[in-house]
């Protein structure tokens, strides 16, 4: 299972909100079908290597159609296992603090 978090926009639109192109890109991630959460910062995906690497790959090509130039950070933690890491992760440091965190 892959935890993948990634941020991605064009870099060569001064002085334009970004977001119209985030939303873009959400509007993939969401009809995707992969579970995902989004953050301030970024989005996370969790699923299989194949179908998160292609979310990230049809994001890109829908802002490549017309933006010359793209800025993407990315990070990935594959663990073996089909179990869900999304709420767990978070859930386990709570259990550790012993009180919610504001996630």
């Amino acid at each position: 299972m892959v935890l993948l978090e990634f941020a991605m926009s064009p870099t060569a639109r001064p002085g334009e909100s970004l977001s119209p192109y985030v939303a873009r890109i959400l509007d993939i991630i969401d009809g995707s079908g992969v579970t995902y959460q989004l953050t301030a910062m970024g989005t996370i995906l969790e699923g299989e290597w194949d179908e998160v690497m292609a979310v990230v790959g049809d994001c890109f090509r829908a802002l490549a159609a017309d933006c010359p130039r793209i800025g993407m950070n990315l990070k990935m933690d594959w663990r073996a296992g089909s179990e869900s890491r999304l709420r767990s992760k978070i859930d386990a440091v709570e259990e550790k603090l012993g009180r919610k965190l504001r996630t």
